[in-house]
């Protein structure tokens, strides 16, 4: 019995010292092309991943965008490099696919804020809506001069020196009022006259001031124009350009010069009021 035994487990083992002789070439083979296709297809992908990154200079691409999509096509290449390797050494790939399509959509369920938030970045490193340096307002009641634009969110900073930070998804998807981006600003305020004053010599007056600012502009022309009938006052909106850097200056200046130019001349800027007319049944 026992010798039947070591003649069957004798038999196995040489039965498998003749597969894997038999095979040995083939396997050989297969993970020297692997082992080559590997080594060529790296280099490759470096030479890709430089032309990129040059094509991506040349078009003076934003920097995190830049990064973002060189890491992206990286990724990408070596993953079909893998695959192909992988194929190479005769592993079934259709097993990789499927593994690599329900992790991709548990991820993409797991994730749909940050989806939402990555592609927003992406629209606004592509659009440019806004850039670094740029005073912006949203109508999602956020604004403040853009410090850093992430893919997932951008940071802002307000004039109180806080600094905000907004989900891409909310940018991308709000108007967007970006103060900056023509050079100038326009400065575009109301000031009340009281009823009984004369509107032309008000106007004059805040022309004047508007005029003899050292920061507004000569062309566009400063304008000062009824706009309202109001409740309490006559409202004259005052309407001055200049450059970005001297626009909150220029507008307090023109506050508090117009303020002065006004009580000089008399001219009263009321508070707001009623007039309540009291009538007797006698």
């Amino acid at each position: 019995m026992n010798n039947l035994e070591l003649n069957d487990v004798q038999q196995h083992w040489d039965n498998f010292i003749s597969s894997a002789i038999a095979w040995a070439p083939r396997v050989i083979t297969a993970v020297i092309s692997a082992l080559l296709i590997y080594l060529i297809g790296s280099w490759i992908i470096r030479l890709i991943k430089r032309m990129i990154d040059k094509g991506f200079e040349k078009r003076q691409m934003d920097i995190s965008l830049r990064r973002f999509l060189s890491n992206l096509i990286s990724w990408i290449l070596n993953i079909l490099l893998f695959i192909v390797v992988v194929t190479q050494l005769g592993v079934q790939t259709s097993a990789f696919v499927a593994i690599i399509g329900a992790a991709g959509l548990a991820i993409g369920l797991a994730l749909q804020g940050s989806l939402s938030n990555f592609a927003g970045g992406i629209l606004i490193l592509l659009l440019k809506p806004f850039r670094v340096g740029d005073y912006i307002s949203s109508s999602a009641n956020v604004s403040g001069t853009v410090n850093e634009i992430d893919i997932f969110n951008t940071k802002l900073t307000t004039p109180q020196n806080q600094q905000v930070v907004v989900p891409n998804g909310v940018l991308s998807n709000s108007s967007i009022t970006n103060f900056t981006q023509l050079g100038t600003r326009r400065t575009w305020f109301d000031i009340g006259v009281a009823y009984n004053s004369d509107l032309k010599q008000a106007k004059e007056i805040l022309l004047d001031v508007a005029q003899k600012n050292e920061f507004a502009f000569k062309e566009p022309a400063p304008q000062v124009v009824v706009t309202e009938l109001g409740d309490s006052a006559i409202n004259l909106s005052v309407r001055v350009s200049t450059s970005n850097a001297n626009f909150w200056t220029m507008q307090e200046q023109l506050i508090i010069d117009s303020k002065e130019a006004l009580d000089k001349a008399g001219i009263e800027i009321p508070f707001p009021q009623r007039d309540i007319h009291i009538r007797s049944n006698a």
